[in-house]
C-alpha cells in the first residue's frame, strides 16, 4: 500500500493593530495585549480566511495586510485540494452534527461577528479539520481577554459593528468571486 500524501498546513498570523495594542493596550484596557489577530490558513498553495465578505482565498500573502506578522506549522494533513474545498463550500452552506454536540457552524458573510464567529473561529475549526489541532489560544482567547475589561465592555457596541475583510481575496464557493 502507497503511503498518503501529506499536505503542509500554515497558520498565517496578522497583527491588525500593526504594534498598537501592544503599546496601548495597558493604558487602555489595563492588561498587555501583544497584537490584535487576524489569521489565515495556507494549504494546497493558498491562502483561507473569513471575514465579513464570507470564506474566502489568495495567493498566500495576497492580501493588502501583506505578509504575515509570523507563521504557525499546524502539522500536515491527508485532505486532498478537492475534499478540503468542498468542506469549505459546506461549511458556508450547512449545519454540521458532531458526536459530541450539534452546532451550527455557518461561514456566510452576514454570520461574521467580531467577537464570536470571527477569523480567528474559522482557522481554528479548519486547522482541527485538516490536522486535529487547534491553533495556539492566545488567539482563540482574545476576544474574552478584551471584554473582560470594562474598557472592552464599553467598547463593545461599537465593536460589535466592525466587519472585517482583508482586501485582496476572492470568495470561496461562488463563481468569479461574486457574493
Amino acid at each position: 500500500m502507497e503511503p498518503p500524501n501529506l499536505y503542509p498546513v500554515k497558520l498565517y498570523v496578522y497583527d491588525l493593530s500593526k504594534g498598537l495594542a501592544r503599546r496601548l493596550s495597558p493604558i487602555m484596557l489595563g492588561k498587555q495585549l501583544e497584537g490584535i489577530w487576524h489569521t489565515s490558513i495556507v494549504v494546497h498553495k493558498d491562502e483561507f480566511f473569513f471575514g465579513s465578505g464570507g470564506i474566502s482565498s489568495c495567493p498566500p500573502g495576497g492580501t493588502l495586510l501583506g505578509p504575515p506578522d509570523s507563521v504557525v506549522d499546524v502539522g500536515s494533513t491527508e485532505v486532498t485540494e478537492e475534499l478540503f474545498l468542498e468542506y469549505l463550500s459546506s461549511l458556508g452552506e450547512s449545519l454540521f452534527r458532531s458526536v459530541l454536540q450539534t452546532f451550527l457552524t455557518m461561514y456566510r458573510s452576514e454570520a461574521y461577528n467580531l467577537f464570536e464567529h470571527n477569523c480567528n473561529t474559522f482557522t481554528n475549526e479548519v486547522a482541527q479539520f485538516l490536522t486535529g489541532r487547534k491553533i495556539p489560544s492566545y488567539i482563540t482567547d482574545l476576544p474574552s481577554e478584551i471584554l473582560s475589561t470594562p474598557f472592552g465592555q464599553a467598547l463593545r457596541p461599537l465593536l460589535d459593528s466592525i466587519q472585517i475583510q482583508p482586501p485582496g481575496g476572492s470568495a470561496v464557493g461562488r463563481p468569479n468571486g461574486q457574493s
